[in-house]
C-alpha cells in the first residue's frame, strides 16, 4: 500500500501562491495500460480533471497539460473531479447538500490520496476531499484494471456535523472532457422494443438521460451510453469513451457542453424524489460508474469492456454455461406433470443440457393459471404437480438433463394469500388507489422481512432440492405511488434503499449457492447492468425472439456486456426458417423455447448438428473476441465474428436484414481479429440437410488475405444465414 498525506502519486511542478501561503501543486495520473485520467489541484487546492486520453509515455508531463489551455472559467472550478455547489460553482454539480443548520453551500478541497494495490491488475486510488469550513467529507474512489483499460469510479459521502444532513444530490463521477466536439449514442426502447439506438451531437447546455421507474429502470433509456470525441467513432476508427452506470434503480446521467466547449459528464443514481438523509458518521456509498476509452474505435472499446466483464464483474464468467429448452412458449400456463414429463424427454431428444420451468407452477389458494393471481405464495400447485418440483427434478435426471425454474420473488399479486397477510408488506400509497403494472405491485425490499422471505424464496427451493440446477429470476413491474410503510418518515429514501436491498437479497444467495446459474430478467431487458450482473450467469435482452429484431438488439448490446451473458433463444417468433432463428441465437449462449414434437425429421438433424457446432464454436464465442464486420443498420446484411484467444479458431455470423429483390452480400466482407501469418480453413457449417454450400470446398487463405480482401458468404434470399468456421492450418 502507497500512503501519503503530503505528497502526490505524481509531484510534478513548482508551489503557487495562495494567499499568505504557499499550496504545492498535485498531480495524479491515473493510468491503465494505454489510457490516462489526470487529476490536478490548483493553489487553492481544488481538484480538477486536465486530462483524458491516451496515456503519455513521459510521466512528468502530466503536470504541463493544464498550462497548454487558456479556457475561460469565471468560477474556477468548472473542470472539477467532484463538483460542488452552493459556493463558487456555475455549473450542474455533483454534489449538493443541506448542512444540519440549513446551509447549501459547499466547498470541497484536497485534503491526501492513496493508491492501493488490489491485484497485479488492480490498482485502487482513494482521494479525500473535505470543506474548510463544515466537517464534510467526500472520498473518490478509482479502481483500475490496467490490462483491460476499464475504471470503475464511485465516491462515498460522510459527515461529523452535529445533526442530519441532506443529500440533495450525489453523483457517483464527475468525468471532464477536452475535443473539438462531441457525439452521444444513448438507447431508448419499450417492453420487446430493447436497445434503439440514437446518435447525435452535444450542443451546449446540459443532455440528460435518466430513469425514474423504480425497478426495470433500463426499460425506456438504458444507462449504457458511448461519446466519441472530436468526431463520430466508427467501429475501427475515433476515440470514444464507453460507460455504464452500475445500478439497477433510478439513475440520471448529464452531459453538459460548457462555456469553455468542454464536455461535463455527471452520472449516479437519479436524485429526483431521493434525497437523502444522513446521520453523523454514516457512509454514503454511491454505485459505480464503469468506463473504458480507445482511440480506435468502438469495436476496441467494447471488447475491452467485455474482457473486463468475463475476468471481473459476472459470475464465472470465463467458465460454461447451459444451453436449455424452456417451456413457456410451448405451454404458457397451461401445464402438468404429465406435458412436462414429455416436454423433459423432449429435453434429452433436442441434446441440451437444462429444462427449464417457466411461470405458473406455484400458488393454490389463488392458483397461477394468468398473470392476475397467485404472485408470492411460493407453493406448488397441487393441481399442476401433485408431485411437487422434487419430482420434476428427479424425472430430469432419469431423462438425463438438469433442472430449472422461474421465480419472480420481487412481486405480488393483489390477488395473493401473501397480500392478504403482508399489506403492509408491499409499496403502494396508504390513500390513493393501487394502480398495477402487469396485475403486480413491488414487494418492499427497504424491510428486513421482505428481504428474508425473499431469500427464503431462493433458499427453500434449494433446500428441498438441491439438484436444481438453474434459476430464471424475473422482476416484471415498475414502482408507482411510492410509499414504503416500513421506512416512514424517509420516504425519499425508498427508490434507493430498495436496490440496496435487493442486493442484500443477492449477496446472500451468491453466499450460500455461489455458481448456481441465475438469469436476470425483467420483461426482457428492462434490467440489464452490472450492479446487478455481478450476481447473474445472464441475462435475458428481450421478450421480443423474432431473430430478425433480435439481430438489432444483440448487436447493441454487445457494445457493453459479452456474448456469454447473452441469453438467446429459439421460439416460434418471426417468419424465418428454423436454422435462421438457430443461427441468430448462437450469437451468445444458446437455448430453445420450441414444440419439440412439431418439429420435421430434417429440422431435429438440423438442430443436432448445429448444437454440435456450437459445442465445437462456444469457447470462441464465450471467451473469445468479438468483431462487428457489417452492421444491419447500414446493410443488407449482418456480419459478425468471435475470434478465440490463440486466434486459432473462428466463426463468422452472416444474417440477411433486408428483404428486397436482390440483396444479399454482392461483395467479399473483410475479417477482423485474425492472424495476418496464419493460414485458415474456411468450411460453411450449420448446413441445412439436404443442402449444399456455394463456398469451395477446402477453402484455405492467409488471415492477411482474409483481412484485407474477405471473403463473401454468399448471403442472399435464398441463403438469408450463412455461418463460417475458420480454423488454423498448420
Amino acid at each position: 500500500m502507497f500512503r501519503n498525506h503530503l505528497l502526490p502519486l505524481c509531484l510534478v511542478g513548482g508551489l503557487f501562491t495562495a494567499g499568505s501561503s504557499f499550496a504545492q501543486v498535485v498531480t495524479i495520473p491515473v493510468e491503465t495500460q494505454h489510457n490516462a485520467l489526470v487529476l490536478q489541484t490548483d493553489a487553492d487546492k481544488n481538484l480538477k480533471m486536465v486530462y483524458f486520453g491516451a496515456k503519455l509515455s513521459n510521466t512528468a508531463e502530466y503536470a504541463r497539460i493544464q498550462k497548454m489551455y487558456n479556457q475561460k472559467d469565471d468560477s474556477g472550478i468548472l473542470n472539477s473531479a467532484y463538483t460542488p455547489s452552493g459556493s463558487a460553482n456555475l455549473a450542474e454539480p455533483a454534489i449538493t447538500v443541506t448542512h444540519a443548520n440549513g446551509d447549501k453551500s459547499l466547498s470541497l478541497v484536497y485534503v491526501s490520496h492513496e493508491v492501493t494495490k488490489v491485484a497485479d491488475d488492480i490498482s485502487l486510488l482513494t482521494v479525500t476531499l473535505k470543506d474548510p469550513v463544515y466537517n464534510f467529507e467526500v472520498k473518490l474512489y478509482y479502481k483500475t484494471y490496467f490490462k483491460e483499460d476499464v475504471t470503475e469510479q464511485w465516491s462515498v459521502i460522510k459527515h461529523g456535523e452535529k445533526g442530519e444532513v441532506v443529500l440533495n444530490k450525489f453523483a457517483s463521477a464527475n468525468l471532464n472532457l477536452k475535443g473539438s466536439g462531441f457525439w452521444l449514442k444513448q438507447y431508448h426502447g419499450n417492453w420487446a422494443e430493447e436497445m434503439r439506438p440514437e446518435e447525435a451531437k452535444l450542443t451546449h447546455g446540459i443532455k440528460t438521460i435518466d430513469s425514474k421507474l423504480g425497478t426495470r429502470a433500463n426499460l425506456y433509456e438504458p444507462s449504457m451510453f458511448a461519446v466519441s470525441i472530436d468526431k463520430p467513432a466508427t467501429e475501427d476508427e475515433g476515440k470514444v469513451l464507453l460507460g455504464a452506470l452500475e445500478w439497477s434503480g433510478n439513475f440520471k446521467i448529464d452531459f453538459e457542453l460548457d462555456v469553455s466547449d468542454n464536455l461535463r459528464l455527471i452520472a449516479g443514481i437519479n436524485n429526483a424524489a431521493a434525497e437523502y438523509h444522513l446521520k453523523p458518521n454514516e457512509e454514503f456509498a454511491t454505485p459505480a460508474l464503469v468506463y473504458t476509452y480507445s482511440d480506435q474505435g468502438k469495436g476496441d472499446a467494447s471488447r475491452k469492456l467485455q474482457r473486463w466483464a468475463r475476468k471481473y464483474k459476472i459470475v464465472d464468467g470465463e467458465g460454461s454455461r447451459l444451453t436449455l429448452l424452456n417451456n413457456w412458449e410451448s405451454t404458457y400456463f397451461d401445464f402438468n406433470e404429465t406435458k412436462l414429463a414429455e416436454l423433459l424427454k423432449d429435453t434429452k431428444k433436442l441434446g441440451v443440457d437444462l429444462f427449464l420451468l417457466d411461470d405458473g407452477w406455484f400458488a393454490n389458494k389463488y392458483p397461477r393459471n394468468g398473470d392476475h393471481a397467485g404472485l408470492g405464495d411460493w407453493q406448488e400447485n397441487k393441481q399442476k404437480l401433485p408431485d411437487g418440483i422434487s419430482w420434476l427434478v428427479k424425472e430430469a435426471q432419469n431423462n438425463g438433463v438438469k433442472f430449472g425454474i422461474w421465480i419472480e420473488p420481487e412481486m405480488v399479486n393483489p390477488k395473493s394469500e401473501l397480500y392478504e397477510k403482508h399489506p403492509d408488506w408491499v409499496i403502494k400509497q396508504p390513500n390513493r388507489p393501487e394502480k398495477y403494472f402487469r396485475n403486480q405491485l413491488v414487494l418492499d425490499l427497504t424491510n428486513p422481512k421482505v428481504q428474508d422471505f425473499v431469500f427464503g424464496i431462493v433458499d427453500n427451493l434449494f433446500t428441498k432440492n438441491p439438484d436444481l440446477a438453474y434459476i430464471k429470476w424475473d422482476c416484471n413491474a415498475v414502482i408507482y405511488n411510492a410509499y414504503s410503510a416500513y421506512l416512514k418518515k424517509d420516504q425519499s429514501h425508498l427508490y434507493t434503499d430498495y436496490v440496496r436491498g435487493l442486493y442484500k437479497v443477492l449477496e446472500r444467495v451468491r453466499a450460500k449457492y455461489p455458481k448456481v446459474p441465475l438469469m436476470l430478467c425483467s420483461g426482457g431487458g428492462g434490467r440489464v447492468d452490472y450492479g446487478a450482473l455481478k450476481y447473474f450467469t445472464e441475462f435475458w435482452p428481450s421478450d421480443n425472439t423474432d431473430p430478425l429484431e433480435r439481430v438489432f438488439i444483440q448487436w447493441e448490446y454487445s457494445y457493453f456486456y459479452p456474448a456469454i451473458t447473452s441469453s438467446n433463444h429459439v421460439t416460434d417468433w418471426g417468419k424465418q426458417p428454423l436454422k435462421f432463428r438457430t443461427d441468430v441465437a448462437m450469437m451468445g449462449k444458446l437455448g430453445f423455447d420450441i414444440v419439440i414434437s412439431k418439429l420435421s425429421e430434417q429440422d431435429l438433424d438440423y438442430v443436432h448438428g448445429a448444437l454440435k457446432n456450437y459445442d465445437n464454436l462456444k469457447e470462441a464465442i464465450w471467451h473469445g473476441d468479438q468483431y462487428r464486420l457489417q452492421s444491419p443498420w447500414d446493410n443488407d446484411a449482418a456480419s459478425i465474428m468471435y475470434v478465440d484467444n490463440a486466434k486459432a479458431k473462428a466463426v463468422m455470423f452472416n444474417y440477411l436484414v433486408n428483404n428486397r429483390y436482390g440483396t444479399g452480400t454482392l461483395v467479399p466482407i473483410r475479417l477482423k481479429g485474425l492472424d495476418p501469418q496464419k493460414k485458415y480453413q474456411v468450411k460453411e457449417i450449420n448446413l441445412y440437410p439436404g443442402t449444399k454450400s456455394p463456398i469451395e470446398n477446402d477453402l484455405v487463405l492467409t488471415g492477411n488475405f482474409l483481412m484485407n480482401v474477405g471473403v463473401n458468404p454468399h448471403v442472399s434470399s435464398g441463403r438469408t444465414s450463412v455461418v463460417l468456421e475458420l480454423d488454423e492450418v498448420k
